[in-house]
């Protein structure tokens, strides 16, 4: 295939949870820049918390972030679109999710802000919340925010559990998906709205074509792009319902599995790895065979 555009997620793909993205697919992303390849990032982060884009990977680009929901400038810093749901329609996906399953909290990330109620704290914990005030949505929404991702988090259930429970009751209300394997938290979008959505309209811009791009990710909320992509690679290790989305594999994150992708498909770059004498060669095959 002709690479014309590479799209990658961020979390679980290219960075672990040390917010370390190696040498080595540093390197690699740029190689693919300086080959006239286009890069777009598409993840779940909001545009807050994109500085090590910018910070390890020097990107300026564009990125889509809220699982598909925003689409944000790096170089100027500013929102490009957003597509969201509006106050009265969050909190009747509250009252369907409180009314399956009470013990479930609840918050919701907007385009100026993330909005939490106690009960997220509660079900979720986590450092990242300590700075935030708590207070019921309907309180703390108003009539003109739009809620890029509605978030519910279980105490008790897994992921899959709590997903599939919420999928069934909220049907066409929001597109409902999850990434992170450590938390039962839902992210949940306006209709339609998925990486995928989003990815496909923004390469459109570009005039190029699914099957001219090359896309990673190893979550749920990877699915809709992994099979939208000429070549959507499922990260292994991954999410089994990523792996199941394509046929595609890159090697984990923790052997560099998206630069040595990129390496192969630039026709055998080899990239220089910190700490090495000498270059790292590819040493695994990204074969497409089901």
């Amino acid at each position: 295939m002709t690479m014309r555009l590479v799209a990658s997620d961020v979390d679980g793909t290219i960075m672990g949870h040390d917010g370390v993205i190696s040498t080595r697919t540093r390197n690699a992303f740029a190689a693919v820049r300086e080959a006239g390849v286009q890069v777009v990032f598409v993840t779940g982060r909001p545009p807050r918390w994109l500085g090590p884009l910018a910070e390890q990977l020097g990107h300026d680009g564009t990125v889509i972030c809220s699982n598909g929901a925003v689409v944000w400038n790096m170089a100027g810093g500013e929102l490009l679109s957003a597509e969201g749901l509006g106050r009265e329609e969050v909190l009747r996906l509250r009252t369907i999710i409180r009314e399956l399953h009470p013990e479930a909290g609840f918050g919701a990330e907007c385009v100026n802000g993330l909005r939490v109620e106690e009960s997220f704290r509660q079900a979720h914990g986590g450092s990242r919340l300590a700075e935030l005030d708590f207070a019921p949505l309907e309180d703390s929404l108003g009539p003109e925010d739009q809620v890029v991702k509605f978030l519910a988090v279980s105490p008790v259930l897994s992921a899959e559990e709590f997903h599939a429970l919420v999928v069934e009751a909220v049907g066409p209300l929001a597109h409902v998906t999850h990434s992170d394997a450590r938390f039962a938290l839902l992210e949940i979008s306006a209709p339609g709205i998925t990486k995928a959505h989003t990815l496909e309209r923004y390469a459109a811009s570009l005039g190029i074509d699914s099957s001219e791009v090359v896309a990673f990710g190893d979550m749920p909320n990877d699915v809709q792009m992994l099979a939208w992509a000429g070549e959507g690679y499922a990260m292994t290790g991954g999410h089994a319902e990523a792996l199941a989305a394509t046929a595609f594999r890159a090697p984990s994150l923790a052997d560099d599995g998206v630069a040595q992708v990129l390496e192969s498909k630039l026709g055998g770059v080899r990239v220089r790895t910190a700490g090495t004498s000498g270059d790292m060669p590819i040493t695994a095959s990204m074969g497409g065979e089901a």
